[in-house]
């Protein structure tokens, strides 16, 4: 039933949450689980000088988010695929989603910082949820998850 199972990761504990659904489904389901770092577009309202600085601390951010859930997967006996990309994040998973062709998204009910949940109050995992072509399991990290 599902063969690649997608973690969007932003590093933070309540990923970790998730993920341990989701390995828990890789592995009742012999399935891949696919590890994505979005980039958030923001980062071109930075002044052109700090730009590539920005880009290249997040690129490393997300380097490190997706290698941590593939070393959790490998641990579990899961085959893992990373990837990190730039644009929109709820726009980027979905498409990520239809590119990789997996089955299912797994995704936790709030982002990384204080300043994202007050804004936006899970804003990426609603849109993600309202848009995916394939089922989306959504885990309850609670307030506590930083």
């Amino acid at each position: 039933m599902y063969d690649a199972i997608l973690v969007p990761t932003d590093g933070s504990e309540g990923v970790e949450r998730t993920l341990d659904h989701a390995l828990e489904m890789a592995r009742n389901h012999d399935a891949t689980v696919h590890a994505l770092y979005v980039i958030d577009r923001r980062f071109e309202l930075a002044a052109d000088e700090d730009r590539d600085d920005l880009i290249a601390r997040l690129t490393e951010r997300g380097e490190g988010a997706v290698a941590a859930v593939a070393e959790r997967a490998g641990a579990a006996g899961v085959d893992a695929v990373t990837g990190v990309r730039e644009g929109i994040p709820y726009k980027t998973i979905l498409g990520y989603a239809d590119e990789a062709d997996v089955d299912v998204i797994a995704m936790g009910t709030h982002g990384r910082t204080g300043r994202d949940r007050l804004a936006h109050l899970g804003s990426v995992t609603e849109r993600v949820v309202e848009n995916a072509t394939v089922p989306v399991f959504v885990v309850n990290i609670g307030d506590d998850a930083d």
